[in-house]
């Protein structure tokens, strides 16, 4: 059996990780890193610790659903130890130096980092950068919305939405992206993208890329009705990721898209 150490494990998607591969037949939970208590259930041969090497030496994969502080400890870790284990990253709202770490830490063992775990995302990121390179005149915008609990913004899917709509149309996102308006602003300018975030409720996840023009707009649509959407979606991945060599992958590398 694969042995899985979750990082996250007290979070949302954390707990459903868990859940899932109690019933899997190839992987199964090794090991827990958590920073709080873990009120969950577990099998009772998991180890459970906040001690980041031992957590690594239980597991022969890691999934990362956490935050930016956790995932830059197990990046900094596995950059201190030379190497390690295969890396399935799904956290958001990195700064550029984190962002740095992972790129360092896939020159040393194989990563997979996606924003978003799941098959119907990995297809919209494809239409989004067709639609954007073939309809070049129309405006683009991208809306996300989120439960009331996700605490950066815009979402990590968005922002890789509004990278293809951008790579697509040869523009620097940094340079076009618009994420608040308000006030006399003026005229929307030619080549800006605007990503706007939602956040209320329960919403387990909604992305909307639109393309507008005089007279027509077309909007792409994703919805996500259960989070272990990303769970199974990350769990999937890890089996890939075992097999490949030191490098950056994305999900759709996973799924061959």
């Amino acid at each position: 059996m694969l042995k899985v150490g979750i990082l996250g494990s007290t979070g949302r998607v954390g707990s459903l990780l868990i859940d899932d591969l109690e019933n899997d037949e190839i992987a199964q939970v090794a090991a827990l890193h958590v920073f709080d208590e873990l009120k969950k259930q577990v099998p009772k041969d998991t180890l459970i610790t906040n001690d980041m090497n031992a957590f690594l030496d239980a597991s022969e994969v890691v999934i990362d659903f956490s935050a930016p502080v956790a995932t830059e400890d197990l990046l900094e870790t596995t950059i201190k130890n030379g190497g390690g284990l295969p890396l399935v990253i799904a956290t958001t709202g990195f700064s550029e130096h984190q962002k740095n770490l992972l790129i360092e830490a896939s020159k040393l063992v194989p990563i997979l980092y996606a924003t978003n775990m799941s098959l119907g995302v990995a297809v919209l990121n494809k239409l989004v950068a067709l639609a954007s390179k073939t309809l070049s005149d129309f405006d683009c915008e991208i809306v996300e919305q989120h439960h009331r609990h996700k605490v950066d913004s815009p979402s990590g899917t968005a922002l890789t939405l509004a990278e293809h709509a951008a790579e697509a149309r040869d523009l620097d996102l940094d340079k076009v992206r618009i994420s608040g308006r308000d006030g006399v602003i003026g005229a929307r300018t030619k080549d800006e993208i605007g990503v706007m975030a939602l956040r209320g409720g329960d919403i387990v996840g909604r992305h909307t890329a639109g393309f507008y023009n005089d007279g027509e707009f077309i909007e792409l649509n994703h919805t996500a009705t259960a989070r272990n959407t990303f769970s199974k979606g990350a769990i999937k991945a890890a089996k890939w990721l075992v097999n490949q060599e030191p490098g950056l992958y994305s999900i759709n590398d996973c799924l061959g898209l």
